[in-house]
């Protein structure tokens, strides 16, 4: 077999991140600690620099490269301009945490990026082993993350605890995946889907299974959702910022390349097995939210609750079933990212403004961003007209469409639950009497990223259209 030199064209993002990645690392170790804005600064020009090349890379049609082990289609360039802008958006709001506690080095921006290059090689997955070396690039970028502050033994048990049950998650993605290897002789994606209706039924559904189980762990679906409120309430602020935003669009790549461009022979298989996900991860996360006093596991069990959502997306098995579902794993990294961001916002040295407690009164503190977590408390509860109403009534359109309409009934009913608890966080902002009177001492960049987040939310529930029709035309190649 003739050796045949790829396109690199395709993949010219992935190639100018990481060659900016090596840049950055032979700066930073040069930089004196007070000189430490420059690796920052360079990370964020990377990050914007690699969307630019995303966007202008961008095809309509579906291109592979290195033996069909790289896909370039719509959905991948969105997704990758997408997760670039978030990871830019949790750079800035990091930055001050960072200074505040010590932890403002080199390691977090290139780790960061590294994840990042690890999210775009997972979401142009064409190969087994092309999704596996994007999911481990980001998993053992974020091990190290969350284990950065190192005098903190709640962020060590964290990051140990990822560390474990990711490992044992991984370890099931690859057995599955060998299974399906070893009845069908391929890696590849494209390969695996022709040869299904061949292959031994039994060995098949087997490997189906395990990798359901490796993809619900990272996603951080029930019951495979253990980690998630103790490594978001354990990892510093910062971390947590990352981990629950941008790695979410990845995990719904990952799902997509997995199941549809891989595993689409077999549908009415793992259809049952996300619906039972998709119904416990909205039942469970929306009731256990309920009783956390502490914002990050409140959030932490909302992502659960949202992730099911994401989920039924993709069980309506349609194409603007998997549309819908693209564009709830971009909102939601959206309102993630905000969410988490005023918590940084409200936090200083020695203060960390974790619990709901933390937020009583702020409308009297600061009426603007009040307002901006209101939006963002509501559009998280998909209340109209914020992006999470158009998130939730997309994907709920098309489970009814696809004849699941009890799902979609599960799936209001616990959205109404979720309600409570979001309307809580909106109660302590708004009618409850002032606590700390500190002033806010974010820096300019903060706020105005923020207020912009913020307003994103509303300014794109008002008109949603635009990026609706971009994730459901991103599919509507022949799948």
């Amino acid at each position: 077999m003739n050796f045949v030199t790829p396109d690199f064209m395709p993949a010219m993002p992935e190639i100018f991140l990481l060659s900016m990645l090596c840049v950055i690392m032979i700066i930073d170790l040069f930089l004196k600690d007070e000189s430490r804005g420059a690796t920052y600064v360079l990370s964020l020009i990377a990050l914007i620099a690699t969307a630019f090349l995303s966007f202008s890379n961008f095809s309509t049609e579906s291109i592979t490269t290195f033996n069909g082990s790289f896909i370039l289609d719509p959905m991948a360039t969105i997704l990758k301009i997408a997760i670039c802008i978030i990871v830019v958006g949790v750079f800035i709001y990091a930055k001050d945490y960072l200074k505040d506690r010590n932890m403002y080095k080199g390691e977090y921006f290139t780790l960061g990026l590294f994840g990042v290059l690890g999210m775009m090689v997972m979401v142009s997955a064409g190969n087994f082993l092309t999704v596996y070396l994007g999911l481990e690039l980001l998993s053992l970028s974020m091990y190290a993350m969350i284990a950065m502050q190192r005098d903190s033994i709640v962020a060590s048990e964290a990051a140990m605890k990822y560390f474990i049950l990711g490992a044992i998650a991984s370890g099931i993605l690859l057995y599955g995946m060998s299974m399906v290897y070893a009845v069908t002789g391929s890696l590849d994606l494209a390969t695996i889907n022709k040869a299904v209706s061949g292959a031994d039924r039994v060995v098949m559904s087997f490997g189906l299974v395990f990798i359901i189980l490796g993809v619900a762990f990272k996603l951080g679906a029930v019951p495979f959702h253990m980690w998630m409120p103790d490594v978001y309430h354990g990892s510093p602020t910062s971390v947590t910022l990352y981990i629950a935003s941008a790695p979410k669009i990845a995990a719904f790549a990952m799902m997509y390349r997995l199941l549809v461009d891989g595993l689409a022979g077999m549908q009415a298989d793992w259809q049952m097995i996300l619906i039972i996900l998709s119904v416990l991860s909205m039942v469970f996360g929306n009731i256990v939210a309920i009783a956390q006093t502490n914002i990050k596991r409140m959030l932490a069990y909302s992502t659960i609750s949202h992730v099911g959502f994401i989920i039924m997306g993709v069980v309506a098995g349609t194409q603007a079933g998997y549309g819908a579902s693209m564009f709830y794993a971009i909102v939601y990294a959206i309102m993630s990212v905000a969410g988490f961001g005023m918590i940084v916002l409200l936090s200083r040295a020695g203060f960390e403004a974790e619990n709901i407690e933390d937020f009583k009164g702020l409308n009297q503190k600061s009426p603007w961003f009040a307002f901006v977590m209101m939006a963002i408390m509501f559009s998280m509860a998909g209340v109209p007209p914020f992006l999470g109403f158009w998130a939730k009534i997309t994907v709920l359109q098309e489970a009814v469409n696809s004849g699941f309409l009890w799902l979609a009934i599960v799936g209001v009913l616990a959205s109404v639950i979720g309600a409570f608890y979001y309307l809580r966080v909106i109660k302590a902002v708004y009618f409850d009497k002032l606590v700390d009177e500190t002033p806010i001492q974010a820096s300019m960049d903060i706020r105005l990223t923020l207020s912009l987040n913020g307003m994103a939310i509303l300014a794109l529930g008002l008109y949603p259209t635009v990026l609706i029709t971009l994730c459901i035309t991103a599919f509507t190649r022949a799948i």
